[in-house]
């Protein structure tokens, strides 16, 4: 088997695995109760948020648990909309977003505020300039993501936090859940407010995110009880999944550099094989710094993704359409459609995501594969 899906989930590390069973086993206290058992609990969480926070450069007080991307970017843009609508009820944000970010500035339309959706040009990305001139004196919320989901083009954020630093009414969120382990991301240095990540796109437990708030910064929560996480996220924390998760950052961040280079050396490789299919057309930008390393993107216009997925399936080789979330979704990408792309490109798709555990080999299955599958399914086109 040979799995190229990483965008939507990763293999946990056999450590991290480890990690949570003992846990469960051996630490299944409440972290709120005030016996022994429940302090113990409570040391392992305190341990783990000061990890997070360290590999962030951050202080542990602005680190946040959540079940994961999802409700760490509702929890962004809702909980700042609800907290601060009182001074303007005007989001900015990128035509191109995570559904979990679009949806809920859906949801706040619904609700009165004012929504403005900056478009990206052909590649995919968005500028700094055109994001910060839709910013208006009503502005509250600016919520870039760092890497597309889906075609993995890199958002200039840094340049983007750098600029609203002259605006201090205006929190800054980046969707960070593509970057984190991935390229460098550094929210206290970037200016960035609040910061979303999930463990489970790092080799840990699903389930598992976190939400970086800067101090300082204040949020409505959006779910009520007993006030854990200072208040910003009720409900009893999953003790054994935030320790999976710290454990799985600190195991990326060592390894992140030399991933980099080997996923550079491999996503080369991959783009000079896929150049050789005629079917095929690259989405995202030629200039390589603007791309994450693990994300090729290509369409091949005239065929049905979902059929070339399924083709690649019997090969023993696993790819996907788009964002996972919407992967089964039988409709163009909106991200494609937001790049100008014609009905056609939008809707045949094919997302890889490689690990830096692949190797040249498998690079050259995976091409061959697709390029026999394309070849076979032109006959019927």
């Amino acid at each position: 088997m040979l799995y190229f899906d990483h965008c939507a989930t990763t293999p946990p590390y056999e450590e991290v695995v480890d990690a949570v069973r003992e846990v469960m086993d051996r630490h299944f206290g409440n972290p709120s109760s005030i016996h022994r058992i429940g302090i113990d609990a409570e040391r392992l969480l305190a341990k783990a948020r000061e990890q997070v926070a360290r590999l962030l450069g951050a202080h542990p007080d602005e680190i946040v648990f959540t079940s994961g991307g999802t409700e760490s970017n509702n929890l962004a843009v809702i909980g700042t909309a609800l907290q601060h609508g009182g001074r303007g009820k005007h989001i900015v944000t990128t035509a191109i977003e995570h559904a979990s970010v679009s949806e809920c500035c859906v949801y706040l339309e619904r609700l009165g505020y004012e929504v403005t959706y900056v478009t990206p040009d052909g590649t995919g990305r968005v500028t700094a300039e055109d994001v910060l001139g839709a910013v208006r004196d009503d502005t509250i919320l600016v919520s870039v993501m760092h890497v597309n989901n889906e075609i993995g083009t890199i958002q200039p954020v840094r340049e983007i936090g750098a600029a609203l630093r002259d605006k201090p009414r205006v929190l800054f969120h980046v969707d960070a859940v593509q970057s984190v382990g991935k390229i460098p991301v550094q929210p206290a240095e970037w200016g960035i407010d609040l910061l979303s990540a999930s463990a489970h796109k790092i080799r840990g437990p699903k389930g598992n995110g976190f939400l970086y708030r800067r101090k300082g910064v204040t949020l409505q929560p959006i779910l009520i009880g007993g006030g854990q996480e200072g208040g910003d996220r009720s409900g009893t924390e999953n003790v054994p999944g935030i320790v999976g998760l710290a454990k799985a950052f600190r195991m990326t961040m060592e390894r992140r550099e030399a991933a980099f280079a080997r996923l550079m050396e491999l996503r080369r490789q991959l783009l000079d094989r896929l150049q050789s299919i005629p079917d095929l057309v690259y989405n995202g930008s030629a200039t390589e710094t603007d791309m994450a390393p693990h994300i090729v993107h290509v369409s091949a216009p005239g065929f049905k993704s979902e059929v070339v997925v399924h083709a690649l399936e019997e090969h023993g080789i696993y790819i996907s359409t788009k964002s996972a979330c919407s992967s089964g979704e039988d409709r163009p990408s909106r991200v494609l459609l937001a790049c100008g792309a014609d009905r056609a490109r939008a809707s045949s798709g094919l997302r890889i995501s490689m690990s830096a555990d692949h190797t040249a080999a498998e690079i050259d299955r995976l091409a061959d594969a697709l390029q026999q599958t394309v070849e076979q399914l032109r006959r019927y086109r």
